[in-house]
């Protein structure tokens, strides 16, 4: 049996490498650059990568991205930031072909973000957010084949 990788503190690492929607390929592989564990970025940068990763079809690692501000994010907006997170993860599972994963988490994200409706931080466009939710589960729930899946827009235009 191979010994795992494990990081300076002994924690185990995967380090193999990842496609684009954060699958495990072969070891040896050619996977898409990852996101660095210890990433955690401010929320206007945050959410300016977060953008351009799921503008290349890559939501798993926009979740990493998010889930790193999420992590260093102050009290009143840690559930924001999870939020975020879950509905990069529910886009992840609906690109994976797990419907009912992609429902989950679309559902929780949507609800986490539903309280800063009124006074969006960061030009978040929370209402827009929510509505792409919402859209994407109804379409999941009737049993539709989503050919296209629409990309979130994160700030407002």
């Amino acid at each position: 049996m191979t010994e795992r990788e494990r990081d300076s503190a002994g924690k185990p690492l995967n380090a193999r490498p990842r496609d684009e929607l954060g699958r495990p390929l072969p070891r040896g592989a050619e996977g898409v650059p990852r996101i660095p564990d210890d990433l955690q970025l401010p929320p206007n940068e945050s959410i300016a990568e977060a953008q351009r990763l799921l503008d290349h079809n890559m939501p798993f690692h926009a979740h990493e991205v998010l889930e790193g501000t999420w992590k260093i994010a102050s009290e009143d907006e840690r559930e924001l930031w999870q939020g975020l997170a879950q509905l990069a993860v529910g886009l992840t599972h609906l690109m994976r072909g797990n419907k009912s994963g992609a429902v989950t988490l679309l559902q929780r994200g949507h609800d986490r973000i539903r309280h800063y409706e009124e006074e969006a931080p960061h030009l978040l466009d929370i209402s827009g957010l929510m509505m792409w939710a919402e859209h994407l589960i109804a379409e999941i729930e009737r049993g539709l084949e989503i050919p296209t899946v629409p990309v979130p827009r994160l700030r407002i235009p």
